[in-house]
């Protein structure tokens, strides 16, 4: 059944995403679980934000990002391409569209989405399964042991998920780092993208 109305921020629980490794698919799956096996073996407990995407939701969080950013108008959104989803953006009493707009920056805000520079794309490896969000930090050098069971140590800074001597432990196991730079600093998938 689906679910109908204007646009709010409880829109933000229907369609819930994962954080699980375990809903991401195979075979990436495994390779992610593997590389958090040997970060936690490192003394690294990353934490996960998110892995799998429903499309709905992705469509929500687009939309409501771009009204919220005004970059289209209430009254312009685009409709779900899947069907299913009967939100009405444009609220029918806001003349001069403030209500509209109010309605979508808090759905960004209960997304967690209002730092994000563009619009959360609609089609990611997210919707696909193939892409986990972690962080995680840790102080002084890191020995971690790579995919051949090798171990590799880390002495260089940033003491976080962008350091690069790390990506490169990542992708022996097949999980690779986002490759756009400081716009996506939690975000590992299965080609960077």
């Amino acid at each position: 059944m689906s679910k109908t109305g204007f646009s709010h921020k409880d829109w933000v629980n229907e369609y819930p995403g994962s954080a699980s490794i375990d809903d991401l698919a195979v075979p990436f799956k495994g390779y992610v679980r593997s590389f958090v096996d040997a970060l936690k073996a490192a003394n690294i407990l990353p934490s996960i934000a998110s892995t799998y995407r429903p499309p709905q939701r992705a469509y929500l969080m687009h939309v409501s990002w771009k009204i919220a950013n005004k970059k289209i108008k209430p009254s312009e959104a685009p409709g779900y391409s899947g069907g299913g989803i009967d939100i009405t953006w444009k609220h029918t009493d806001d003349l001069d569209d403030a209500k509209s707009i109010k309605a979508a920056e808090d759905m960004c805000k209960a997304f967690g989405i209002t730092h994000l520079k563009v619009a959360p794309s609609l089609t990611s490896r997210h919707t696909e399964k193939n892409a986990i969000d972690m962080s995680f930090s840790w102080s002084g050098d890191l020995t971690i042991k790579n995919a051949k069971g090798e171990d590799v140590v880390i002495k260089t800074t940033p003491r976080t998920g962008m350091n690069k001597e790390l990506h490169a432990v990542a992708e022996t196991y097949n999980v690779i780092k986002f490759k756009g730079g400081d716009a996506d600093q939690p975000h590992w998938s299965t080609d960077g993208s």
